[in-house]
C-alpha cells in the first residue's frame, strides 16, 4: 500500500498520541477535519492502523518483574504450545521465530517468585517444550508504540 506523506503525518501524530481528535490532526496536518477522517477510516480498513489502544507502564501497574524468553518447541506441539502461551494472562507478547521451532516472548508478573512460578508451571513442566531461555529486564529505555515512517 502507497503511503504519501499526509498519512506518515497523521500516522506519526497517532502514534505520539491516539486521543487527538480530527480537529486537533486537521490543524497539525494541514487538511480538512473530513480529510483526516477519510485518511484515518481507509488506513484503518487497509489494516495499516490495526486498533486504537492505550499504553500501560507496567511497573506503574505493578508488574514490576520483565523478562524474555526464547522457547524451543517440538514441531508436533507447537502451534497447541504457541496459543497456550499467548492466552496466559502474563505474556504480553509472543512471536514464531526462526530457527527451531522458536517461540520468543515477553512475560510481566508482580515478583521474582511469580517469575519462578511460570517457569516451573507453565514451561518446564509442558511436554513439547525442549529448551528455555530466560533475561530479565534490568532497564527499559525504550518500548515499542509505533515506529518512525
Amino acid at each position: 500500500m502507497d503511503i504519501d506523506e499526509i498519512d506518515k503525518k497523521l500516522l506519526e501524530e497517532l502514534v505520539e498520541d491516539g486521543r487527538l481528535s480530527y480537529v486537533e490532526l486537521s490543524k497539525k496536518v494541514d487538511i480538512s477535519r473530513v480529510a483526516v477522517k477519510e485518511r484515518i477510516k481507509n488506513l484503518k480498513e487497509k489494516g495499516v492502523i490495526e486498533k486504537f489502544t492505550v499504553i500501560i507502564n507496567s511497573e506503574k501497574a505493578g508488574k514490576t518483574v520483565s523478562a524474555f524468553f526464547e522457547v524451543d518447541v517440538e514441531p508436533y506441539h507447537f502451534q497447541e504450545i504457541a496459543q497456550n502461551l499467548a492466552d496466559h494472562p502474563n505474556v504480553a507478547s509472543i512471536y514464531q521465530m526462526t530457527g527451531p521451532s522458536t517461540l520468543h516472548m515477553h512475560v510481566l508478573v508482580d515478583n521474582f517468585l511469580m517469575l519462578e512460578d511460570f517457569i516451573n508451571g507453565e514451561l518446564y513442566s509442558v511436554k513439547g517444550i525442549t529448551r528455555v531461555e530466560s533475561s530479565v529486564i534490568l532497564k527499559r529505555f525504550k518500548s515499542r508504540t509505533g515506529y518512525k515512517l
